[in-house]
C-alpha cells in the first residue's frame, strides 16, 4: 500500500517567536497596517496555520509621524457609540493624530484581523509607541523596513 504524505499542520507551541520593530516615520497607514498585520498574523511564514498563532511581535514606533494621502486627513472620522440615545462619538483623524496617535495605526491593525478569539489574541503582539524609545530593547527585537 502505498504512504500517503500529510501536509504538516503546526501549533502554536512549535513556532518560534521573533521580535521586529518597524519605523512608522513618514509611511502611509493603510501600507503600514496590512504589513504589519501580516506579520503578527504570520502569514509571512512558510508555517502559517490559519488556527493558530503562529505570528511574530511588532513594535510601531513613531507613530505621530504617519501620513495619509489625499483628503483623508480632513475627512476620516473615527466613531464609537456609547450605548445610550444620542451616544453617538465622533473625532476626526486631524485631531486623533495629535492626541492619540497609538489609537490610529491600533484601529487600522485590528480591522485587519480577523474577528475571533485568535484575533483578539494575536492583537496583543502589536506595540505601538507615539516616539522612538520602547522598553522591548532585551526581546533584541530586528528592525525591519516596509
Amino acid at each position: 500500500m502505498k504512504q500517503e504524505k500529510m501536509t504538516p499542520w503546526y501549533s502554536t507551541a512549535d513556532i518560534d517567536k521573533k521580535w521586529y520593530v518597524v519605523d512608522a516615520s513618514g509611511k502611509v497607514l493603510g501600507r503600514l497596517a496590512t504589513e504589519v498585520a501580516s506579520i503578527i498574523r504570520g502569514k509571512n511564514k512558510p508555517v502559517y496555520s490559519p488556527n493558530a498563532d503562529t505570528g511574530d511581535f511588532v513594535v510601531v514606533i513613531n507613530a505621530d509621524k504617519i501620513v495619509v494621502t489625499g483628503k483623508r486627513a480632513e475627512l476620516k472620522v473615527y466613531k464609537h457609540h456609547s450605548g445610550y440615545p444620542g451616544g453617538l462619538k465622533t473625532k476626526m483623524y486631524n485631531d486623533m493624530i495629535k492626541v492619540k496617535p497609538e489609537f490610529v495605526i491600533e484601529h487600522a491593525v485590528r480591522g485587519m484581523l480577523p474577528k475571533t478569539r485568535l484575533g483578539k489574541k494575536i492583537f496583543h503582539h502589536l506595540k505601538v509607541y507615539r516616539g522612538a524609545d520602547h522598553p522591548h530593547a532585551a526581546q533584541k527585537p530586528e528592525v525591519i523596513s516596509i
